[in-house]
């Protein structure tokens, strides 16, 4: 259970508000929080649902992306889902192995960790080799629907086709892919590093389960309102949020070190405001 100002929200309630998000007309923002705290700022900031990050995570941890491990990932997303009144979906990875029960499992901890969705993708972490063949792919996400549908609560399950961020630009086959994964069972369809109007519209139309598309890469000049009136379902960010906060942290450093100035100061938000809604929510 979850409370803010009172409110007590339960995660089967959670659940069923997720999963109404991506039934509903328009496209939702999902932001991507990389802590607690991270999480109630923006959930004081009206958004409806959070994604984590993997990749902000583990570099607000001190390690590159993919190395916190199973345990560490569903401790932090366990903090992010435990700090708001809001549904939580998380970014689980590949599901931290390569075999389906793996993946199985993974969402089964996930429920435990208070989470009401969660992504599996086909990446194997292994730079040689980096994406699931297809049956194995498919095998994965097949299992990890039937443990989400044995839950006591509605939990969303996103599957990824991770072509577009390892080298691997094929839309054919990253549609084929996701075609496979939405018959394997996954509720919402997600190919990050889809860069084009293009491109985008093309999964849309392949697959009739709501699709995800991730925002805040480099040269990608889309809306909200553009991607709503193009049928994707919610948006995310990925680590941009963190990697955002980050640059403006490492700009005032390098002030500091190499200027020996501290006008970075002027652009800082004010204590009495972050603290003003920690002790509001």
């Amino acid at each position: 259970m979850a409370s803010t100002r009172g409110q007590t929200v339960s995660q089967a309630e959670k659940g069923r508000a997720f999963r109404a998000l991506h039934e509903r007309p328009g496209a939702f923002i999902i932001p991507n929080p990389w802590d607690a705290g991270a999480a109630r700022l923006l959930a004081h900031l009206g958004f409806e649902a959070l994604a984590t990050t993997s990749m902000g995570s583990a570099f607000a941890a001190g390690v590159c992306d993919n190395k916190l491990g199973r345990e560490m990932s569903l401790a932090s997303c366990a903090a992010i889902a435990a700090a708001t009144h809001l549904p939580v979906s998380a970014d689980l990875e590949n599901g931290f192995g390569d075999e389906p029960e793996v993946a199985a499992e993974t969402i089964r901890l996930a429920a435990a960790a208070g989470l009401v969705g969660g992504s599996i993708e086909d990446s194997t972490g292994r730079p040689e080799n980096p994406i699931y063949e297809k049956t194995l792919a498919v095998e994965r996400i097949r299992a990890a629907s039937a443990a989400a549908r044995a839950l006591p609560f509605t939990f969303t399950l996103t599957a990824r086709c991770e072509n577009f961020l390892h080298g691997r630009p094929n839309l054919r086959d990253t549609i084929e892919r996701l075609q496979e994964y939405q018959q394997a069972g996954a509720n919402v369809l997600y190919a990050p590093g889809l860069a084009t109007r293009d491109d985008i519209a093309a999964v849309v139309k392949s697959v009739d389960r709501p699709v995800n598309v991730l925002m805040g890469l480099q040269g990608i000049k889309l809306s909200l309102a553009d991607l709503s009136a193009m049928g994707v379902k919610r948006v995310s960010v990925g680590s941009a949020l963190y990697r955002t906060a980050l640059g403006a942290f490492l700009r005032a450093a390098r002030e500091m070190r190499e200027r020996g100035t501290f006008n970075f100061a002027a652009e800082a938000t004010l204590s009495q405001e972050i603290s003003a809604v920690l002790r509001s929510d």
